[in-house]
C-alpha cells in the first residue's frame, strides 16, 4: 500500500502543477474579458436599440444588421482571448445558413437577420458575457488581491501609517489580539496583522488555480453553446453542399447532353443524310438500267453507313453500356483499357463493385472514359495507368471511392470553361466528390477523382 501511495502522490502534484501553468492565462483572460464585455455592452446597445428605434424608417434595418455583425467580431475577440486559458479552441460556427439560390442585394443585407448565430452573438455581448465578466471580475481581483497581496503583506505593509489605539501603537490587530488573548496573547498589532494577512494569503494562493481555472471554464461553456458551432451548422453545411452538387449535376448533364446533340449534328446526322441522298440516287440509276453508275452509288451508301455506324459507336460511350450493368464497374473499367487506344496498365480493387452505387460507378465510368479518350487525342501519351481502390474508415467501412488515371503524355492539363475537365469536374461534385488534376509541362498527368460512398442505414 505504501508503493502505491508513493505512485499516485507525484500524479496529483503534477496535475496541480498544470493547473498552475494554466492560472497566469486564465487570470489574465479573465480581466481581459471584462474590458472586452464593458465595451461590446456599450456599444452594441446603443447601436442595436438606436437601429430598432429606427425600424420604421429604411435606415434602421442597416444599423440593426451592423450591430449583428458587430457582435460578431466580439464574439470572435472572446473566442480568441480564451485560448489564453489553455482550454481547448471553439471551432467557429456558420456564419450563413442560406443555400446557394438565395442570392441578391436584400437576401444578403438580411442573412444576419435571418441567421441565429449573429442572434445568439448579440446576445451573448450585450446581456451575458457583461454579467457572467462582472461577477467572475470581482472574484479574480479579490483572488489576486488576497492572494498576492496577503504574502507580501510583511514587506508593504511597513510603509502604511499606523494609527495609536489605547496608548498602545498598532491597527486592527489589536482587536484581533484582545479578543483572542489564547492564541495571539502578548503580540503586537503589526505581527498579528502580518501572520492574518500571511495565512488568508497562502490560503487564496493555494486555491487560485481551481478557483481561476473553473471562472474560465464557465466562460468558455458559455462561449462554446452560445459562439461556437452547433449540429445545426453542419447541417446548414450539408444542405448547401447538397445543393452545389445538384446544381453541378444538372449542369454537367446539361453540358454533356448539348455535346452529344452537337456531335450527332455535326457527324452521323450529316452521313446519314447523305446516304438518304445516296440511296434516292440509287433508286434513279436503278430505274434507268445504268448499273455500274447504281453500284458506285451503292458502294458510297455502304462507306457512309459505316462511317455513320462507327461514330455512333464513338459517341456511345457516353451511354453506359451493357457491361457496367451486368458485371459491375470492375470489368466495365478492364474493358475501357483494353480498348482504349495505347496500352493502359489497370490496378482494380473488386471490392469496389458491392461498395458502390449505379450512379457512381456509371459517373465514374464515364470520367475515366473521356481521361482515357484525351489521354489518346491530346497528350501524346504512349502508356497510361488506371487504378481504383476502397478507403475504408477504421471500422472498415468503405466511406471514399479513389480512381486515378495516370498517363505519360506531354502534360499541361488544366480545368478552363467549357472544357472537358471542367465538366468531369461538374460530374464529380454532382456526388458530393472532388476532382483534382496535376499535369505539369512534360508530364506526366495525374487526374484523381475522389467519391464518398454513401453509408449504410
Amino acid at each position: 500500500m505504501t508503493i502505491t501511495a508513493t505512485e499516485t502522490r507525484p500524479t496529483g502534484w503534477r496535475s496541480y502543477g498544470e493547473l498552475w501553468k494554466r492560472t497566469p492565462g486564465s487570470a489574465a483572460y479573465l480581466l481581459l474579458v471584462f474590458a472586452l464585455a464593458m465595451i461590446s455592452v456599450s456599444v452594441l446597445a446603443s447601436l442595436f436599440w438606436a437601429g430598432v428605434g429606427m425600424l420604421v424608417i429604411i435606415v434602421g434595418l442597416p444599423i440593426v444588421v451592423l450591430s449583428l455583425l458587430i457582435a460578431r467580431g466580439f464574439g470572435i475577440a472572446d473566442r480568441f482571448l480564451l485560448l489564453l486559458t489553455g482550454l481547448p479552441p471553439i471551432s467557429e460556427p456558420e456564419w450563413n445558413h442560406d443555400t446557394p439560390d438565395k442570392t441578391g442585394f436584400w437576401m444578403t443585407l438580411t442573412r444576419p437577420v435571418r441567421t441565429a448565430r449573429y442572434w445568439w452573438s448579440l446576445l451573448h455581448g450585450m446581456i451575458v458575457s457583461p454579467i457572467v465578466s462582472t461577477v467572475t471580475f470581482t472574484l479574480t481581483v479579490v483572488w489576486l488581491s488576497v492572494g498576492l497581496g496577503g504574502l507580501t503583506y510583511w514587506f508593504w505593509g511597513a510603509f502604511l501609517p499606523r494609527g495609536d489605539i489605547a496608548g498602545r501603537d498598532g491597527d486592527w490587530g489589536v482587536y484581533v489580539a484582545d479578543a483572542l488573548p489564547w492564541l495571539f496573547g502578548g503580540w503586537s498589532s503589526w505581527a498579528v496583522e502580518v501572520v492574518l494577512y500571511l495565512v488568508a494569503g497562502v490560503i487564496f494562493t493555494v486555491t487560485m488555480p481551481w478557483v481561476l481555472g473553473g471562472l474560465a471554464r464557465v466562460h468558455h461553456a458559455i462561449a462554446a453553446a452560445m459562439l461556437g458551432r452547433s449540429r445545426s451548422d453542419d447541417l446548414a453545411v450539408e444542405v448547401r453542399a447538397e445543393a452545389r452538387a445538384r446544381s453541378a449535376a444538372v449542369h454537367a448533364e446539361d453540358v454533356a447532353l448539348r455535346r452529344l446533340e452537337r456531335d450527332i449534328h455535326d457527324g452521323p446526322q450529316q452521313r446519314l443524310v447523305r446516304l438518304q441522298m445516296d440511296l434516292a440516287a440509287l433508286e434513279r440509276r436503278a430505274e434507268s438500267g445504268d448499273a455500274d453508275a447504281a453500284a458506285g452509288l451503292a458502294r458510297d451508301a455502304r462507306t457512309h453507313a459505316k462511317a455513320a455506324l462507327d461514330e455512333l459507336r464513338a459517341l456511345s460511350s457516353g451511354v453506359a453500356p451493357p457491361l457496367l450493368q451486368d458485371r459491375g464497374l470492375t470489368a466495365a473499367l478492364s474493358s475501357l483499357a483494353e480498348l482504349a487506344g495505347l496500352p493502359v496498365q489497370a490496378d482494380l480493387d473488386p471490392e469496389i463493385d458491392e461498395a458502390v452505387s449505379p450512379e457512381i460507378a456509371r459517373t465514374v465510368y464515364f470520367t475515366v472514359a473521356e481521361l482515357l479518350t484525351n489521354a489518346v487525342k491530346h497528350s501524346g501519351a504512349t502508356a497510361a495507368t488506371v487504378k481504383a481502390s476502397l478507403r475504408r474508415s477504421e471500422t472498415g467501412v468503405p466511406e471514399m471511392l479513389d480512381v486515378w488515371v495516370v498517363d505519360n503524355g506531354r502534360g499541361g492539363a488544366h480545368m478552363a470553361p467549357g472544357h472537358g475537365l471542367e465538366g468531369l469536374r461538374d460530374r464529380i461534385l454532382g456526388l458530393r466528390g472532388v476532382l483534382k488534376v496535376e499535369s505539369p509541362l512534360g508530364g506526366p498527368t495525374t487526374v484523381g477523382a475522389h467519391v464518398p460512398l454513401p453509408t449504410a442505414g
